[in-house]
């Protein structure tokens, strides 16, 4: 009952105005959001990728830094000769070493990084500093190997072992005079304060993480205190630290071999978007109200002049059928309202009229009622008729009364069986039928009904063939001069449990243009113009059309040819027809 009181068109329209409204204010709020949000951490991540790009060219550009003042060192004429003469077995002065040392000392101060630099010979005893030593003392074999693979060039060893606040690298210093001849080897200490993180990317935690790593995957620098490795070779763009999602830019350097990761926490890239999302839920809550006003103004506009036509439609019901005056609406209310007023002034007029009419009714059904005659006062009356006869010897007379009585008995009286009666029932009514069309055409008239006895027990529907029958009498014999065949023959299909009941003719037969109409006509059920006294070609064809299923008849099939007659025929099952046993009941109830 509550649901009733609100279950108002005028509601109904707003619920519908604003459902609508509200799916699309959601659906482009998601849609807003989501791609202004995709937007900012697409360009936040092309930002860290430059950041990165930038960060790594920063450190290529630190380490050909050293790799040219090393270069230098390696190349100097001092020190090429030094390293000549101790691997031709001279043993090199001290105070050459010393000079050495100074000019050394010169091409090490245009680079920042470089701590010191040491030299040592071939079999790796060392030559600069001017204390004693060894370089399998400094670093291992390995690098040493290494060293001698890359032929001249920088190698990164990492972390100094002696103090970590320094890195090393390493050198095989190549002789001039000597191509492809090692003479020794340089090796570099480096600050760690040299490459140190500014310019632009993250150096406190906050503000997220920036780790340098060697080929190795050694720091080289790093302000994240935990195990980096978890991450550092994950392809996943986002990692989980302390439960802060970071977004992760990885950044390779093919000069260096080095690897630069930055972590950046995703709540900095997107802070934007909270601005964002509290923009579009103002923007929809505003939008919502005033497409809620507007659709209430609109609901009320259209549903108040139907309001207005109901409460006048109520009071109709009622019994005061009143007009409704038209008020300023849309045209479609107006129509409306002009057709209610329309169908009230004619449903007064009616109801004078069938007021009237009633009265005359009411004298004609009476009048009727006496008039109506029982089919056994028609029996009797043919009854009595026939023994008038009989007693005046008019015998043959007798017989056709007789027969139009038995015609008339089986065609109005009602079966007990209901609509269904046997072949051999019906033949006999044929039989009577055309006794009494030979009191018309005399000896022309002559016919031939075939039964089989075995077949005279199938039932069908009653007065199935007796038309077809009369529309060969009346447009066969009916339309010919002399005399005129009628045959009736009922078989067995061959091979089928099914008959085939055909009606021939030897009449004028009929043209290609009037066997297309029939044919129309019994698809289409109309009337066709082959019809008699009795029931249409057309209804014979319905007829088996509701009596049996396709599968069991096909209808009527028609054959002729002008000048020598017709054929009509049909098929029916043995058994009778799908829809026998339901038309029984029917007629029984």
């Amino acid at each position: 009952m509550i649901l009733g009181k609100w279950n108002t068109l005028r509601n109904q329209i707003q619920i519908v105005f604003v459902g609508v409204m509200v799916v699309v204010l959601l659906i482009v709020g998601v849609l807003t959001y989501h791609q202004v949000s995709m937007l900012l951490k697409s360009n936040a991540e092309e930002q860290m990728q430059q950041t990165a790009i930038e960060a790594n060219g920063r450190f290529e550009s630190l380490y050909e830094q050293i790799n040219m003042v090393t270069k230098q060192v390696a190349t100097d004429e001092g020190v090429q000769r030094v390293l000549l003469r101790e691997l031709r077995g001279e043993r090199v002065a001290f105070g050459e070493r010393q000079s050495l040392m100074k000019s050394v000392n010169t091409l090490q101060a245009t680079a920042d990084g470089i701590y010191s630099l040491e030299l040592y010979t071939r079999d790796g005893r060392r030559l600069l500093p001017l204390d004693d030593g060894r370089l399998a003392d400094r670093i291992g074999r390995q690098w040493v190997k290494q060293a001698e693979r890359a032929k001249g060039g920088l190698v990164w060893v990492g972390e100094d072992p002696e103090d970590d606040a320094y890195f090393l690298a390493l050198r095989r210093v190549s002789l001039i005079d000597r191509p492809f001849v090692g003479g020794g080897y340089l090796l570099i200490r480096i600050s760690q304060n040299y490459f140190q993180l500014h310019n632009g990317h993250p150096s406190h935690a906050e503000e997220g993480y920036t780790i340098l790593v060697d080929q190795y995957a050694h720091p080289i620098v790093s302000n994240f205190d935990g195990d980096f490795r978890q991450f550092l070779q994950s392809e996943e763009a986002t990692v989980t630290i302390d439960e802060r999602d970071y977004m992760k830019v990885r950044q390779s350097s093919d000069v260096t071999g080095w690897t630069l990761v930055i972590l950046t926490p995703v709540s900095q890239l997107t802070q934007g978007i909270s601005v964002i999302r509290t923009g579009i839920v103002g923007a929809g809550i505003v939008g919502f109200v005033i497409f809620s006003a507007c659709s209430f103004f609109l609901s009320t506009m259209i549903t108040q002049p139907i309001v207005r036509l109901t409460e006048t439609m109520r009071r109709a019901s009622e019994g005061k059928w009143k007009t409704n005056p038209v008020s300023a609406s849309t045209s479609e209310i107006n129509e409306l309202n002009h057709t209610y007023n329309q169908l009230v002034k004619e449903t007064n007029h009616l109801i004078q009229m069938v007021y009237e009419k009633e009265l005359t009714r009411s004298r004609t059904e009476l009048k009727a009622l006496e008039a109506q005659i029982h089919p056994h006062f028609l029996f009797n009356t043919l009854d009595a008729l026939y023994w008038s006869l009989e007693e005046k010897n008019e015998e043959e007379l007798a017989e056709r009364v007789l027969a139009m009585s038995e015609l008339f008995r089986y065609t109005i009286s009602r079966n007990p069986k209901g609509e269904w009666v046997t072949i051999k029932e019906e033949m006999a009514h044929i039989d009577r039928y055309l006794q009494l069309m030979k009191m018309r055409f005399g000896e022309r008239l002559k016919w031939h009904l075939s039964l089989p006895a075995e077949w005279e027990r199938v039932r069908i529907p009653k007065l199935l063939i007796q038309p077809l029958v009369e529309n060969a009498i009346v447009h066969g014999t009916g339309n010919k001069a002399g005399d005129s065949f009628v045959t009736v023959t009922v078989d067995k299909v061959q091979d089928e449990e099914r008959l085939v009941v055909n009606v021939t003719d030897d009449g004028p037969g009929i043209d290609r243009k009037t066997m297309n109409w029939i044919y129309q006509s019994m698809e289409e059920g109309v009337a066709s113009p082959f019809k008699g006294n009795g029931i249409a070609i057309a209804n014979v064809h319905k007829r088996l059309r509701l009596y049996y299923s396709p599968s069991e008849s096909d209808g009527l099939v028609i054959q002729s040819e002008v000048g020598k007659g017709t054929s009509v025929s049909f098929e029916i099952p043995i058994h009778g027809g799908e829809k026998d046993e339901l038309t029984e009941h029917s007629g029984r109830g």
